[in-house]
């Protein structure tokens, strides 16, 4: 029985409240325990109270972490990432800088396809060695916790090889996606029918042991509302959860489609209008919103989120972390551009990034606060002060990271 206690915290951050994602005012409420400190048991979390209250339990043998006067916080969940590429697409970056926009470079045979056309090439070994760095890079930046999707194979065999290395990726939690509707590969342009049937019929079969949840990329111009309504409602029959990419380049109605598919979540929502963010409460869809991608592509247009927390809705904060559109696995960088951006205060950011995003992935009772019965994810971040974590940019704070109790970092 191993018995762990974290003292010394200036402020424990537990995010204790209620069994749900948290809406409107609740976003502020962090519960903060100043001078607080957590006993864990197994990997769990056991108690949580003061440091005299903490201390007075410990046994002889109990490992004693002090936290030195830092804050002590869950790890971040991060639920929208593409962790498993090859290459990247610095080019593509320097082409954005010169003027040229994201769908042109895209429409010319670049953009998600030109990874595919990589990633196809690498081993799963060479997939997983790369993935492996990203999933340091996330572990250096406080993300115990990713939603990884898979989308950069797009045929049968590759999006299997992609789903694979995510189940080995480690230490950091990896919850899959499958992501087969992200672009049609070049092999089915001007098919996308063909390739939309390739999904629902040979690979959404396949798929479905190795990931808990199937996504689209909605959009007219890549996969339009019928075909992703098709998909969709075929992986629901394989009892996989639903997520959307929806409403990035245009308001398309693609939060409304979410709201009518139950989807868990709709990603992205910079065009959502108001008829899309009342849909989205109706039904309890979470929007997770991306500002990486809004801002890696120079676009001025951010979700509305205080629209969106006005309307009552568990919002998400999410990195989009993937070689073209959003490079950063950097939630730190997330909850600043949350705040600058979109209006966000510190405490909003922190609870979208963690409680919100843990219910997003049918996670919220295992991980996400610091409650007694959950696992023991937490992060001692360099900073006394939780407003912090959004004021300072472009650091890494995380002096070290917990899963289940043990020390990953």
């Amino acid at each position: 029985m191993a018995l762990l206690a974290v003292v010394g915290c200036s402020e424990l951050v537990t995010l204790a409240g209620p069994s749900r994602p948290r809406c409107g005012a609740e976003l502020r409420n962090l519960a903060i325990l100043k001078d607080g400190a957590m006993l864990i048991r197994d990997g769990r979390v056991e108690r949580v109270g003061t440091r005299r209250e903490i201390e007075a339990l410990l046994a002889p043998d109990t490992e004693v972490v002090d936290a030195g006067g830092r804050i002590v916080m869950p790890g971040f969940v991060d639920a929208h990432t593409h962790p498993v590429f090859a290459g990247n697409r610095a080019d593509e970056f320097e082409q954005r800088i010169a003027g040229r926009s994201y769908q042109e470079i895209a429409a010319q045979g670049g953009g998600i396809r030109s990874t595919v056309r990589r990633t196809r090439a690498a081993s799963e070994d060479d997939l997983l060695a790369a993935a492996s760095i990203y999933a340091q890079w996330f572990l250096r930046n406080g993300t115990t916790t990713i939603e990884a999707k898979s989308g950069y194979g797009l045929s049968l065999d590759d999006e299997c090889k992609l789903l694979r290395v995510i189940a080995r990726m480690g230490p950091v939690r990896t919850v899959a996606t499958f992501l087969g509707a992200h672009e049609i590969p070049d092999e089915y342009q001007g098919r996308r029918a063909e390739y939309v049937g390739l999904v629902i019929e040979e690979m959404l079969p396949a798929v479905a042991p190795l990931a808990r949840f199937c996504d689209v990329f909605c959009e007219p111009r890549v996969f339009p509302a019928e075909d992703a309504r098709r998909v969709l409602t075929a992986a629901r029959k394989l009892a996989l959860g639903l997520r959307m990419h929806v409403d990035q380049l245009e308001d398309s109605g693609g939060a409304q489609l979410a709201a009518e598919m139950g989807a868990a979540t709709a990603d992205h929502l910079e065009h959502t209008n108001a008829a899309g963010i009342a849909a989205m409460h109706a039904t309890g869809v979470q929007p997770v919103l991306l500002p990486g991608s809004v801002y890696a592509l120079r676009s001025r247009r951010y979700a509305d989120a205080r629209a969106m927390i006005e309307a009552g809705l568990g919002i998400v904060l999410a990195t989009d972390f993937n070689p073209g559109s959003s490079p950063t696995p950097s939630m730190r960088m997330i909850l600043s551009l949350a705040a600058t951006q979109m209006k966000m205060s510190p405490a909003e950011s922190i609870t979208a990034a963690t409680i919100n995003a843990a219910y997003s992935l049918g996670m919220g009772a295992e991980i996400g606060s610091l409650e007694a019965g959950k696992r023991a994810d937490f992060v001692i971040h360099d900073c006394q002060d939780h407003r912090e974590l959004p004021y300072f940019f472009g650091i890494d704070s995380a002096r070290a990271v917990y899963i289940e109790g043990r020390r990953v970092f």
